[in-house]
């Protein structure tokens, strides 16, 4: 006989069938759903519940924004996960993304809830979760941290080395554009078509975006796509062509097989997506949609870069440009526009 599990008037089958309407309504966006069945899974699985809760609360688009709540999830959460074996599968990855979380709010601090900046702290957790944990979406964080001149000292000869910080945000930017990672690969391709931080290529910026776009999870999509769109209406005809002639080779080299793809908290990737059309009416289209899948090559991951070297997708004469860029997602937090879901 199965168990029930309830919160207030909301009573499930199994905490199995909590999490599946959890997980559903929480990628719909039915947080008025999703919020009952988290509730319920508190006695089956506190970790998961609360990181899900953080997440709605953390949710800038949501009906239930409340950052003082989602920054004490997440700090509970991270203290109590403070000592998880890296390798547990289950719980390593909340612990690197709530430390991720709490990072992001403690940069900036939360006025309205009384959380002051504590940069310090911050840059302890988000290297943490960056090194100790191996999680790509804080190592992302790290990269834009440093492309600000900000994060953890990098010192060289005893003194603080912003050059060397820039260097290392670039190293992120390309180790995980080049292991597929489509906030990274979006983040930099529009650095590419804008010349900041890295050598101008627009044809390359091209092809890394339409890449990104393919390995993009549901909750990414939005802001992703929205630098494609900028990049795809703006490229002249010519930039067009020579990426369509590459776009199956970039594809190969760093594109995610669809198992790699799948979010691994569960959601769901089938979604529908806007039609979006450049400010001519020519429909926004991927180069790739036609184009022959290919397994992708296996990436050899390298070490941080030594003061003047450079990472593979860098091209060389890269200057130190003001921190300009696209909206910076705090990963994990908030599913639409500027921030990721």
């Amino acid at each position: 006989m199965l168990g029930s599990a309830a919160a207030g008037d909301v009573v499930f089958r199994s905490p199995d069938d909590a999490m599946r309407q959890g997980i559903s309504a929480f990628n719909g966006g039915y947080y008025e759903l999703a919020l009952p069945a988290f509730e319920s899974l508190e006695a089956s699985k506190p970790q998961v519940a609360r990181y899900y809760m953080a997440r709605i609360y953390a949710d800038n688009e949501g009906a239930y924004t409340d950052h003082g709540k989602a920054y004490k999830l997440y700090k509970a959460l991270a203290d109590e996960l403070q000592d998880i074996d890296p390798d547990d599968d289950a719980l390593a990855p909340i612990a690197a993304k709530s430390l991720t979380a709490v990072s992001m709010y403690l940069r900036n601090g939360i006025p309205d809830a009384g959380v002051r900046p504590d940069v310090e702290v911050a840059n302890r957790d988000l290297q943490r979760a960056a090194l100790t944990f191996n999680d790509e979406d804080a190592q992302f964080e790290l990269a834009k941290v440093y492309l600000r001149g900000e994060g953890p000292d990098i010192s060289v000869a005893g003194f603080d080395d912003p050059a060397s910080k820039i260097e290392n945000g670039r190293h992120w930017l390309s180790r995980l554009s080049q292991a597929g990672h489509p906030g990274a690969q979006a983040f930099l391709a529009d650095l590419m078509w804008r010349g900041k931080f890295v050598q101008k290529n627009q044809t390359a910026a091209l092809n890394l975006i339409d890449v990104a776009v393919a390995n993009a999870p549901p909750s990414e999509r939005v802001w992703i796509e929205d630098i494609y769109q900028n990049i795809f209406c703006n490229a002249g005809e010519g930039v067009r062509q020579q990426a369509t002639g590459r776009v199956a080779e970039w594809h190969n080299r760093y594109g995610r097989s669809p198992s790699s793809r799948n979010d691994k908290d569960g959601l769901d990737n089938l979604t529908v997506e806007p039609v979006r059309t450049c400010a001519n009416g020519e429909l926004v289209r991927p180069m790739s949609a036609e184009a022959k899948t290919i397994p992708p090559v296996q990436i050899i991951s390298s070490p941080p870069p030594q003061p003047g070297q450079r990472s593979a997708l860098i091209p060389a004469g890269a200057a130190a440009m003001p921190p300009v860029g696209p909206p910076s997602p705090v990963v994990g937090l908030t599913p639409n526009g500027a921030t990721a879901r």
